[in-house]
């Protein structure tokens, strides 16, 4: 029964909210009031409830709170369920259930005053009330008639205490005026002042209560946004925050206060990201307004925005790409300042440090003003974050451009100064030992620490030394305790230096450690020559691999012969493998992977194996259907892979179950050792085609309504033998970590987007599918000022963004869409024009269409309506001289293709 549940927790109201519909609970709490014997009709704020038995006052108590809660509740905004299959049963029930709840609603908001009342006045009470419980309930019943008075069962239900009746109550009350303060901004106060009563009941009382809970996480919301919304100009605490002074520069137009406040969060990054992109958008409408003192404004905050963008590794904004469109020197200036003032040189790390070098040099390379790029490339941040080597690369790409460019190419001054003393204790020299990355100061430190002491085994006086397993087993071998040390202390000290891309001095490491290990064992030396193979790796793939260079003949040599090497007893850490194939891959090495490569080695090494498979088929692209032999290899092996592995299973009462292994091993390797093995691929084809295969596989699963287009689609089998036996729920999420991954690696491949936008409209996330199919559009069209192409734009696409705009009611956005097909839809955008409830500019886009027949319609629905303003916007519309059906066809697509890009432009602004 409902009445256990309120025995176990005081806050039913709270939590049945969210599980029973507003009837069930509006006619459970009613036969509580019933039970409780509040006589009917009997209206809550004329009652006493001082005067009331404890259970009767609880139950008028509870219902308010309901009542309240409801309210707020309903407030909210609803996420639409996406309807399925028409059920005339079903709906008929679930719209009699909407009516019914939407008259209880109407009742309970006309009834909200005195609800708020109620409450008001139950903070008053400073008595314990009781709620009922099975016991109370059956004394109810040998109880006689309608006795509205003390009884046994008035007190022997579950005891509820004053104060967490008050700390509930306070919440409740908090709720609902903040609500209200929508419409009327001194209700803030009454909220401010109960939710801050309620955070103090909590911190007195606890907040493990058994009859209340509380989530504290809103309380905390609710008070900051009560905090930032009645701040005055003496409430300090309150001003401390940034969200309080941000609200107070927007209020009061001090933007010069904003943008220093966005500066500095870039070094605290406190602000979210969503946080800072409503207050840029803000500013944007302020803009647009006629506001032009804005444009700076906007300018200097987007920048602290981007800036903070490329500091936590995300795409940067498109806004920016505009707003930098025409560079000048101040806004270079700033866009110096902002970076400097960003990352703080000493304390950053190696990968901060990379992506601001990484930014500022696509900076320089994206502009065309020489003296700009001066600016850029002379500045002391610039100096400090690129090598020498980089910045003479930078230079050589920039001459190549432009003969008559001289960049500053002076070198910075780097050096590693570590104090040594023979005669300091053990404590300070295994301290020098932790912070050393100088092999001979290493070796100078446990030469003296043996001397002190026999007894300690130094390798582990670090938990951040690892080594991996298959090289502990070996080096722990080495009888000689100080060549142990030495041994391992170099390896995890090159291991670490590897791994946080500090590439000199790993190889400084490695190679005294090779020079070591190479006087007594030759199986350490091949591990080690390994190692340094692939540290080499990653020197060129983060060097000048990044600008395209392709890496010296030497590396490509030494990777070919790892993969070959047939030494016995060799401990092989398996990531040298994925590395070298990858190594191969992105540099287009598919003649060696292809013909060259022995086949013991495809038949024992899966990576080589997938590798060759790849290669093969990037090969062969675009070929004749007779080359798709080994597309189809390649898609029978990754198929495999994603495949599960079902066993039955007879249980106790004689039924057979099925039971299905995620991660099966039918496969040549695991599905999470595939996406990392793809995660190191960088090679656009070799991606390309990947993805196109893995969303080739979402596709052929029965139940898909919503295809998800690719590149090469077409050169993967259709369909599947066993069907049944692929895991498509695991397929689903790798296409959406491949394409995540893909747009890291080129944020503006035109495809890529296509396919990203494809998966936010098969899961119903229109207004981001349009963001994904206009970036598509915009990276490809120099940002709608030349053409889509028709392969990114094509009528598939088309028809989708004009679904997302339906669905999104923006409906005309809708008709004017439905010009962009290769066949105009008359029906559709006639349809949609009809449609009243338009969310989106309306009679605004009118100057974007170019179709006489939809403006003539137009002008005959507004005259229709007797919309005179509207039909004149039409008539004016339809009258330009360039849409005069007597032009030359040149006239007309001109006019068209004008009108498309200043469309695109303005649906660019509304989702990016």
């Amino acid at each position: 029964m409902i009445w256990e549940y309120f025995e176990k927790n005081f806050v039913l109201v709270g939590t049945c909210c969210y599980s029973l519909s507003v009837p069930v609970l509006n006619m459970l709490l009613n036969e509580l009031l019933c039970i409780s014997k509040v006589p009917p009709g009997t209206k809550h704020v004329d009652v006493d409830l001082s005067s009331l038995p404890p259970t009767t006052a609880m139950a008028i108590l509870l219902y308010n709170r309901w009542a309240i809660r409801t309210i707020v509740q309903s407030s909210f905004p609803v996420k639409q369920v996406k309807p399925g299959p028409p059920q005339l049963n079903v709906m008929s029930q679930v719209q009699q259930e909407k009516e019914l709840t939407d008259n209880i609603l109407k009742v309970l908001k006309e009834q909200a005053a005195d609800s708020i009342l109620v409450l008001e006045g139950a903070l008053k009470l400073n008595k314990d009330l009781y709620v009922h419980t099975i016991r109370t309930l059956d004394l109810l019943a040998m109880e006689p008639g309608m006795v509205n008075g003390e009884t046994e069962s008035s007190t022997a239900g579950l005891k509820i205490s004053a104060e967490e009746i008050q700390c509930q109550v306070c919440y409740d009350l908090g709720a609902i005026y903040f609500q209200q303060g929508s419409t009327n901004a001194a209700v803030h106060e009454n909220a401010k002042e109960k939710f801050f009563k309620t955070k103090e009941l909590i911190a007195k009382n606890g907040s493990s209560s058994l009859h209340f809970t509380i989530d504290e996480e809103r309380l905390a919301g609710y008070c900051q946004a009560c905090g930032v919304l009645t701040s005055s100009s003496d409430d300090a605490s309150q001003q401390a925050t940034p969200y309080s002074q941000i609200h107070s520069c927007m209020k009061s137009g001090n933007y010069q206060d904003l943008v220093k406040i966005f500066l500095e969060d870039n070094l605290t990054l406190s602000l979210p990201v969503q946080f800072r992109q409503s207050v840029l958008r803000e500013l944007f409408q302020k803009a647009q307004q006629g506001n032009d003192a804005l444009d700076e404004v906007c300018f200097k905050v987007c920048v602290c925005n981007t800036v903070c963008d490329v500091l936590q590794g995300r795409t940067i904004d498109i806004q920016f790409c505009q707003l930098f469109l025409k560079p000048s020197k101040e806004k270079i200036d700033f866009l110096l300042e902002v970076c400097s003032r960003s990352i703080n040189l000493e304390n950053a790390s190696e990968a901060l440090k990379r992506k601001m070098a990484a930014f500022l040099k696509n900076l320089c390379l994206g502009l065309e003003d020489l003296q700009l790029v001066f600016m850029i490339s002379s500045h002391e941040l610039f100096i400090k974050l690129l090598k020498d080597d980089e910045r003479k690369l930078l230079v050589d790409q920039m001459r190549k451009r432009s003969p008559r460019i001289n960049l500053c190419t002076k070198p910075v001054t780097s050096f590693y100064d570590i104090p040594a003393s023979a005669s300091v204790n053990i404590g300070q020299l295994e301290h020098q030992l932790i912070l050393s990355v100088d092999p001979w100061r290493i070796r100078q430190i446990l030469i003296e620490l043996h001397g002190m002491t026999s007894e300690r085994q130094f390798w582990t006086i670090s938990n951040k030394w690892e080594v991996p397993n298959v090289y502990g087993n070996v080096i722990l071998g080495i009888k000689d305790n100080l060549t142990r040390d030495l041994v391992y202390i170099l390896m995890a000290k090159g291991l670490h230096c590897c791994a946080i891309k500090d590439f000199v001095h790993a190889k400084q490491l490695f190679a005294a450690c090779l020079e070591l290990v190479t006087e007594f064992s030759p199986k350490l030396r091949q591990v080690m020559l390994n190692e340094m193979l692939l540290l080499d790796i990653y020197t060129h793939e983060a060097g000048a691999g990044v600008s395209g260079e392709r890496p010296p003949s030497d590396l490509i040599s030494r990777v070919r012969g790892y993969l070959e090497m047939r030494v016995p007893d060799i401990p092989l850490r398996q990531v040298i493998a994925e590395e070298c194939v990858a190594f191969l891959l992105n540099w287009r090495e598919n003649e060696y992977l292809t013909m060259q490569v022995p086949l013991p080695l495809v038949q024992t090494n899966p990576y080589v194996k997938l590798g060759q498979l790849l290669a093969a088929t990037c090969k062969e692209l675009p070929g004749p259907k007779e080359s798709r032999r080994t597309a189809k290899d390649l898609w029978e092996v990754v198929v495999q892979i994603c495949s599960v592995s079902n066993q039955h299973k007879r249980g106790n009462d004689g039924r057979v179950s099925l039971i299905k292994h995620r991660e099966s091993t039918l496969g040549i390797m695991y599905r999470s050792e595939l996406l990392s093995f793809i995660k190191k691929l960088r090679e656009p084809l070799v991606l390309t085609t990947i993805l196109s295969l893995f969303v080739k596989l979402h596709n052929v699963r029965e139940d898909i309504v919503n295809d998800i287009a690719a590149e090469h689609i077409s050169i993967w089998p259709s369909s599947i033998p066993n069907l049944q036996s692929v895991d498509f729920e695991a397929v689903a999420v790798t296409v959406k970590e491949l394409v995540s991954y893909a747009l890291t690696i080129n944020a503006n491949n035109h495809f890529w987007l296509i396919i990203q936008a494809d998966i936010y409209f098969a899961t119903n996330q229109y207004s981001a599918a349009l963001h994904y199919y206009l970036q598509a559009g915009a990276v490809c069209s120099d940002f709608f000022n030349k053409m889509v192409p028709p392969d990114v734009y094509t009528d598939q696409v088309i028809k989708r963004m004009i679904k997302c705009c339906s669905l999104l009611n923006c409906h005309t956005q809708v008709a004017i869409l439905c010009q962009f097909l290769r066949e105009v839809d008359y029906k559709t955008a006639f349809k949609a024009l009809q449609e009243q409830n338009s969310h989106d500019a309306m009679d605004s886009y009118y100057e974007y269409i170019w179709d006489v027949t939809i403006l003539e319609y137009l002008t005959y629905l507004h005259h229709k309506r007797g919309e005179t303003d509207k039909r004149q916007i039409a008539i004016k519309a339809i009258g330009q001289t360039e849409l005069n059906a007597s032009n030359p066809e040149e006239v007309l697509q001109l006019a068209a293709q004008r009108r498309k890009k200043k469309f695109l432009q303005a649906m660019a602004k509304l989702y990016f």
